[in-house]
């Protein structure tokens, strides 16, 4: 007996198709602002960790990884702030003329 299963394509929500492209783009920046929200905090969480293993810990000498990591989040941190700048540009100019 051979079963086969039927794929069927995706659909959209009722609420997604009713979006614009705008509400996509301000649903994206919303959800990148979040992003970099934790960022911050992972940078300033892995800096404390930092401190431990630069100070009390430095005989292990894993001050270097922590410090590549705290690196890594920063780039991921500054990453974010541009798209979230390129994008409310984008929104901005989204916007329609305001009507005379």
């Amino acid at each position: 007996m051979k079963v086969t299963f039927r794929q069927e394509e995706p659909q959209m929500s009722d609420e997604l198709a009713k979006k614009t492209p705008a509400d996509h783009i301000g649903d994206t920046v919303a959800q990148l602002k979040e992003m970099r929200h934790y960022s911050k905090n992972n940078v300033e969480t892995l800096t404390k960790e930092w401190l431990l293993f630069d100070g009390e810990l430095s005989k292990l000498k894993l001050a270097d990884k922590i410090a590549d990591l705290m690196d890594r989040q920063g780039q991921l941190h500054e990453a974010l702030e541009t798209a979230i700048t390129d994008l409310e540009e984008v929104l901005e100019k989204m916007k329609p003329a305001p009507e005379e």
